[in-house]
């Protein structure tokens, strides 16, 4: 077998098995625009790309709820990167009109963040680059002392943080405001983790010094 590489696989799909198949079909198409390529009583594969899917969905007999999932190991989230702050507030207006709002809002410094919660109670991560360039981003990410103090973020009001932008604040102000604490909600940030775990931390209800 040759050693010579064509080329490193990247990240394609990720599957969940479900027990509220058709409620989960249709929060992802509301939520990020899913649409299901292929859809039966077994399962549904979804895409909001050129690509086949990007979510598969599970709904096979003997599957049972996880009403205890917070503290157990698995998957924490998955997330869906918008080309730019506009669309993620605009994502976040709509869904407020309907009544759904995220659990988490955060300022993770290299991405601002909102964390919805889908029909099966997992967290689903609606995210903009605050640097709009990956690469600039991941070299904060890596270099940053603030990064490394808190690598969680700083707690974000989203209605203040909307208001602002509606206001004409750019991605950059809006960025500069909330990492310092400006859109702070003064109530704890819900990183559905266990107790006692990072979202007890003060580090991450306060921006870093």
């Amino acid at each position: 077998m040759s050693n010579t590489r064509t080329g490193k696989p990247v990240l394609h799909h990720v599957t969940l098995k479900t027990t509220r198949l058709d409620e989960m079909v249709a929060w992802y198409a509301n939520a990020v625009e899913m649409r299901a390529n292929h859809h039966d009583s077994a399962g549904a594969w979804l895409t909001n790309d050129e690509a086949n899917h990007r979510m598969a969905l599970l709904a096979v007999p003997g599957l049972k709820d996880d009403p205890d999932k917070v503290p157990h190991t698995g998957m924490h989230h998955v997330a869906f990167e918008y080309g730019g702050i506009d669309g993620l507030l605009e994502t976040y207006e709509r869904l407020k009109n309907q009544g759904i709002t995220p659990h988490a809002t955060l300022d993770h410094g290299l991405t601002t963040s909102l964390y919805y919660l889908d029909p099966d109670g997992n967290s689903v991560e609606l995210q903009a680059d605050n640097f709009e360039d990956w690469s600039a981003s991941s070299e904060w990410m890596r270099t940053a002392p603030e990064f490394k103090v808190n690598p969680i973020g700083v707690n974000t009001d989203p209605e203040q943080l909307h208001a602002a932008w509606r206001a004409g604040a750019d991605a950059a102000e809006l960025h500069r405001r909330s990492y310092a604490g400006e859109f702070d909600p003064g109530t704890p940030v819900d990183l559905r983790l266990p107790t006692g775990a990072v979202q007890q931390s003060p580090e991450v209800d306060k921006p870093p010094v």
